[in-house]
């Protein structure tokens, strides 16, 4: 169940998620509003949930409501 950038990371870009990843999973291109986790990288260590400055990223199990439909954002990002 890997983790997940929703909502709040949009317009923010904050890279403090990046900077504690052991596995890189993270990125994001200057056009995108947002960061993104690659599911398949993802080793689920919850790394980037704590460094967060907006408590943006989530395991993707615990995402409620309109928010599920960032799991797909995410993984669609590295298609």
């Amino acid at each position: 169940m890997p983790y997940v950038i929703t909502e709040p990371c949009i317009g923010v870009k904050d890279a403090s998620c990046v900077e504690v990843c052991p596995v890189d999973c993270i990125s994001t291109t200057d056009d995108a509003e947002q960061y993104y986790i690659n599911p398949e990288q993802c080793i689920d260590c919850a790394a980037c949930e704590l460094a967060c400055p907006v408590s943006a990223i989530f395991d993707e199990n615990s995402l409620q409501g309109d928010q599920r439909r960032f799991i797909a954002i995410n993984a669609d990002f590295y298609k």
